[in-house]
């Protein structure tokens, strides 16, 4: 059955594997964790063994481009769907290693009873009772094997069982053999299909209805790609990202002798070292922020295209376009993973406050904010010691104005067209003058603030303010809200919770609002307990007169007005009640707002 949109075939299992080990099916998984339980890969053999159906896998074909001499390259079938079915025929009818979540090389070894009469019992994970058994076959395999002699295994396999019969025996072998020639339907995507019909497509035929991302895309066109390089690309941002969560992965990585031998080896081992959780960026993150910068565009679908060899004007597939597009992308790579820049990047973020990935919500605009470091780096526009500053700014305004939140792609694709154009300088006071108006500073920035999630990036601005700001915890002097967030703080209510709840305020919308949360030492708290703010601030004043330390440790007026303005809290605190709370709430957002101001203007 053919259409325009796809070709639906039957391919036995052997067939596929064949195809693999050809490598004219390209399973862009491979080089990554499998993920499957050993029991599904149990399964899996059940189900073939019995002619049940496993429902298909899809393929998304490369286009055959143009080559230099005028003949074509002929595209290869990369695997989208059904990698862990695949991989787990590989793992137990080819003894193919897979790689486990720690990314160690491991066998799974599939067990076979030929000869029991219960159905559930007749596969099993092979575990040590299996080679101790003579009536399992440890390991089905050796069934499978090229060099397998059937007639010399049954004669074996007779002397360890002498009661059993060679004719049931044999049938059920062969029964076993049949796997590798059941059919397995593959729907064949055409090349031509863009990103959104095929995970349409995708979705469509998927009974989970997981989507696809487009940088799954990318990562399948990659390890599909040998002659440009692709295949090692596509480890290097692999292990990268495994290296950014855990750094310990690198001693299992030097095992990877084709990798250690390529020019991404060396420039990732710094990372085993490197123990920060700033920006640990997923695979997606990562092609995002080297496409954007070589190749000045937002959507990684162009990506696709482009690594296809699509011409945009003239909609053929050429392979110069290919090898241009591999050689801007790999520079890309390379670049994000430079360490040096990879570093003064993370200290641009935390240089602006932002010292704990608890204070980062967004890692789009973490990518934005990276492209541009790197755009900055590339372009005379900036004197190289002021690049990092106006990252900072950028990646606060655009925290502040949920700039990548809704419709990211589309933001940043138009974004890098503006840099583009009109230079980084003239686009940021363009932004400046159209979202940052005083407007926003006294009215939309302080309804922002009013929300009872502590994720709330308005919120989290106030924190990285307070830590640029180098401000003091509440009543304290010398222990930083920086020192809190990093080492030992919790956020605690300025009103407590139970003292408002006591009090009829019992809606947690109310209680938990942001503009109720400071950072705050652990026994200034235990010394608050569930008091009231009149009751607890008058004792901090009155602390100030007898030098006799009850709460925090400041003991001097003119000091503990300075830690209040630094909390943005008003001084009128000390008279306050539960019957002042919404008050409280107005003019602490108010504050709060007026300090990010001046946090923004300072960077």
């Amino acid at each position: 059955m053919t259409g325009e949109k796809f070709t639906l075939m039957q391919y036995s299992v052997n067939a596929i594997l064949g195809l693999i080990e050809a490598e004219d099916f390209v399973i862009p998984e491979i080089q990554r964790p499998f993920v499957w339980k050993r029991s599904q890969v149990r399964d899996l053999i059940d189900s073939l063994y019995h002619g049940y159906p496993t429902g298909y896998i899809i393929t998304w074909k490369n286009p055959d481009v143009k080559t230099k001499d005028g003949g074509k390259s002929n595209g290869k079938k990369v695997l989208i769907d059904g990698q862990q079915r695949i991989t787990a025929l590989m793992a137990a009818i080819s003894a193919k290693e897979v790689l486990d979540e720690d990314f160690n090389k491991d066998r799974i070894r599939i067990a076979f009873n030929p000869l029991t009469t219960d159905d559930s019992k007749r596969f099993a994970v092979q575990d040590a009772s299996h080679l101790k058994d003579k009536k399992w076959i440890p390991d089905i395999s050796v069934v499978f094997s090229s060099d397998f002699k059937q007639r010399a295994f049954e004669n074996e396999y007779g002397k360890d069982n002498p009661d059993i019969d060679l004719d049931e025996l044999s049938e059920s072998l062969n029964k076993l053999k049949a796997i590798a020639n059941r059919q397995i339907g593959v729907i064949e995507l055409d090349h031509s299909l863009d990103i959104d019909e095929v995970t349409e497509i995708f979705i469509r035929i998927n009974s989970k209805g997981t989507p696809l991302s487009q940088s799954d895309f990318v990562m399948s066109k990659m390890a599909a790609d040998i002659e440009h390089g692709g295949s090692l690309m596509r480890k290097a941002v692999d292990y990268f990202c495994h290296l950014a969560v855990k750094p310990e992965f690198y001693e299992l990585l030097k095992h990877d002798t084709d990798f250690q031998q390529s020019k991404y080896a060396d420039e990732i081992k710094w990372l085993a070292k490197n123990y920060d959780d700033i920006y640990d960026p997923d695979y997606g993150d990562m092609l995002r922020v080297a496409f954007m910068h070589k190749f000045r565009r937002g959507k990684l679908a162009d990506l696709v295209s482009l690594l296809s060899g699509r011409d945009f004007k003239t909609k053929e597939f050429r392979d110069d376009i290919v090898a241009d597009s591999y050689q801007k992308l790999d520079q890309g790579i390379l670049n994000f993973i430079n360490e040096y820049s990879f570093d003064q990047f993370i200290l641009a973020i935390k240089g602006a406050g932002f010292i704990s990935s608890k204070l980062l919500n967004s890692a789009m605009t973490l990518d934005f904010a990276y492209t541009l470091y790197l755009i900055l780096q590339e372009t005379p526009e900036i004197p190289k010691p002021q690049i990092k500053r106006y990252v900072q700014k950028w990646f606060v305004l655009s925290t502040l104005t949920f700039r990548y939140i809704a419709s990211p792609e589309t933001q940043m694709d138009r974004d890098m067209r503006s840099i583009q154009e009109k230079g980084f300088l003239n686009f940021l006071a363009e932004v400046e003058a159209s979202t940052l108006s005083d407007a926003f500073w006294t009215v939309s920035l302080p309804q922002n603030l009013e929300t009872s999630s502590v994720n709330s990036p308005a919120f989290n601005v106030f924190l990285a303010a307070q830590v640029f700001l180098n401000c003091n915890s509440l009543l304290m002097n010398g222990t930083k809200v920086s020192d809190l967030i990093t080492i030992a703080g919790d956020i605690h209510h300025i009103f407590p919770r139970a003292y408002l709840k006591k009090n009829g305020i019992t809606s947690k919308i109310k209680y938990n609002q942001v503009a109720n949360y400071i950072y705050l030492d652990t026994q200034v708290n235990k010394a608050i307990s569930d008091a009231a703010p009149c009751d607890y601030f008058s004792r901090a004043f009155n602390q100030c007169e007898t030098k006799m330390i009850v709460l925090g440790n400041i003991t001097d007026p003119m000091l503990l007005e300075r830690n209040l303005t630094e909390n943005a809290i008003p001084l009128s605190v000390k008279d306050m009640d539960a019957t002042h709370y919404d008050a409280f709430l107005l003019e602490r957002r108010k504050r709060m707002a007026a300090m990010i101001k001046q946090y923004y203007m300072s960077l």
